[in-house]
């Protein structure tokens, strides 16, 4: 109860320094490009501007993310397959490759809609630089015909988009999950251009558990690094 009451007063403190400080708002739309696969992400970002000097920024947000890829490996996704552990220490350490299968998919596409967290920084006027990651939320898409392989064999498997996303660490992590780090120059005081790199997780299972060993298992997920582009159209700016 001691402890519970502690967070409530700092969580108070945290929300009352907040509402003191300068926000803006804006909408964000970005494409990202890779090898046979892209991205539209369409997002809605409150910042609010921290410091002396208002330069640097904190912020929650929301995320609609759609992937496409032709002729995508997903392999497997929990950690205590690709590790044979789980916690924070599986971003350390190597995959066990010999306990990873793959599910390829001619044409993927799987949607999610998160909620995001934002951090950023005004390095002048018109530059900001920034990163954002996706927190939770929801994946859905339709099912998918796939072909499972277990080494150099391959059977026919159909999955779709894992519905539930949690941002955990690593391979802890569950379903799609999107993250950017960008760089964005202000046009004017409405619009506002940006570019950048996108880490994308995108997660199927599939109907059965198809993979056997070391443990059964449904969940597979392809990590796509693209690089994005896009507008931002200020709703308020400071």
């Amino acid at each position: 109860m001691k402890r519970l009451y502690i967070a409530l007063i700092i969580s108070s403190a945290l929300v009352n320094q907040l509402s003191a400080q300068v926000a803006d708002n804006n909408i964000d739309i970005g494409l990202g490009i890779g090898g046979s696969e892209g991205s539209l992400s369409t997002s809605y970002v409150h910042n609010w501007q921290l410091g002396k000097k208002k330069k640097w920024s904190l912020g929650v947000g929301g995320r609609l993310t759609n992937y496409l890829g032709k002729n995508q490996y997903y392999l497997t996704a929990p950690a205590s397959i690709t590790s044979g552990e789980t916690g924070p220490q599986v971003f350390f350490i190597e995959n066990i490759i010999e306990n990873i299968d793959s599910v390829q998919f001619a044409s993927a596409q799987a949607n999610s809609l998160n909620a995001s967290f934002n951090v950023g920084y005004q390095v002048h006027p018109k530059v900001f630089v920034g990163f954002n990651i996706d927190l939770f939320g929801v994946s859905f898409g339709a099912k998918q015909d796939g072909r499972y392989f277990e080494g150099n064999s391959g059977n026919t498997t159909s999955g779709k988009p894992t519905s539930l996303n949690v941002l955990l660490i690593s391979d802890n992590d569950i379903g799609s999950l999107n993250s950017e780090l960008f760089a964005r120059y202000s046009l004017n005081a409405t619009w506002g251009i940006k570019a950048g790199f996108q880490f994308l997780f995108t997660e199927y299972s599939t109907d059965t558990e198809v993979q056997q060993s070391p443990e059964p298992n449904d969940r597979f997920r392809n990590k796509s690094a693209m690089f994005t582009a896009g507008v931002t159209y200020f709703i308020t700016k400071k």
